[in-house]
């Protein structure tokens, strides 16, 4: 049986172990890498590789980077490999709909929620945020929709109480691996039959902006805790204290205290709690006032001499 042909496009580090995994498969022939371009990043702004670029390269397969891949010299590449599919995890450009029918077997995404919910950019942070116990990856065949496409195949993984953006996301792309050889096998031994989604039970996940990190104190505790860690690395969590900007961090209190109002402070000389929703508490380990270092909470109240009925966010 001939090998299974396929373009690898990706970017980031979910995308990398498909292409670890795809490279360990003999029947698998990799017949280039298409990532973003090369960009500086951090405060140096040094030019960083993205990671599936690191990864081809090691690996000796050709790597291409179009600045758009809308441009007809990608459209040409394309053309001219002519691959049983191509692969595309979270590659961060969208495809033009005259591309989807070069790869004979269509462009097949791994995409990190159980579709139809949570389309878009940011599927696992909002799953957090709105305090999903269960996600997911499913493979689809896209179209010119976002993630509208016909799903081929899916596997549901828990989320942890604790669990953290960058913690889901190792385990969401370590599983998405062996789902896209299943996905690939499947539909070229026709075995696999995708299916259209139920475009009514949609829901979106729009990419992340820095005020989605704004806390809202009339959440409860815990609802804030799904936030900080929906929101980890970026943006994290704030809120506003005396005309200034604070990140925190914590986690949800054991107390209750029905007669404060959402946003009060409470302080006893070493721990710093804020009144949330229902009466929760939620506990603070580290304040970092803007422009500030990040210091504890106790650190953070004795500097503050934080008064009786003060707040966090506006009045």
């Amino acid at each position: 049986m001939p090998a299974i042909r396929i373009i690898f496009c990706g970017t980031p580090q979910f995308a990398v172990p498909c292409l670890k995994h795809f490279l360990t498969l003999k029947d698998f022939e990799i017949t280039a890498v298409i990532t973003q371009p090369d960009r500086p990043q951090g405060r140096t702004q040094e030019v960083v590789f993205s990671p599936v670029k690191q990864v081809a390269l090691a690996a000796g397969i050709a790597v291409h980077q179009p600045e758009r891949i809308r441009i007809p010299e990608a459209e040409k590449l394309l053309r001219e490999i002519a691959p049983d599919a191509i692969a595309i995890i979270a590659f961060g450009q969208i495809i033009p709909a005259r591309f989807l029918d070069i790869p004979r077997l269509g462009w097949i995404n791994l995409h990190a929620s159980l579709l139809p919910k949570y389309r878009g950019a940011a599927p696992i942070q909002w799953a957090i945020a709105n305090g999903e116990t269960k996600t997911g990856v499913t493979t689809m065949r896209i179209d010119a929709g976002m993630d509208t496409g016909e799903i081929a195949l899916q596997q549901e993984l828990s989320i942890g109480a604790t669990e953290t953006t960058p913690e889901l996301s190792e385990r969401l792309s370590a599983a998405g691996a062996p789902l896209m050889e299943r996905t690939l096998r499947g539909l070229v031994d026709g075995t696999l039959k995708t299916q259209a989604q139920d475009h009514g039970a949609a829901t979106m996940a729009p990419v992340l902006k820095k005020g989605d990190g704004a806390v809202r104190w009339t959440m409860s505790a815990v609802e804030v805790f799904d936030r900080q860690r929906a929101f980890t690395p970026w943006p994290g969590i704030h809120t506003t204290f005396r005309k200034q900007i604070v990140q925190l961090i914590g986690a949800p209190g054991s107390e209750q205290r029905t007669d404060l109002a959402p946003g009060k402070l409470v302080w006893d000389g070493r721990n710093l709690s804020v009144a949330c929703g229902g009466g929760s508490l939620f506990r603070l380990e580290y304040v970092k006032v803007e422009g500030r270092k990040q210091v504890t909470a106790q650190e953070f109240g004795n500097g503050a001499r934080i008064a009786p009925g003060e707040r966090f966010g506006e009045v």
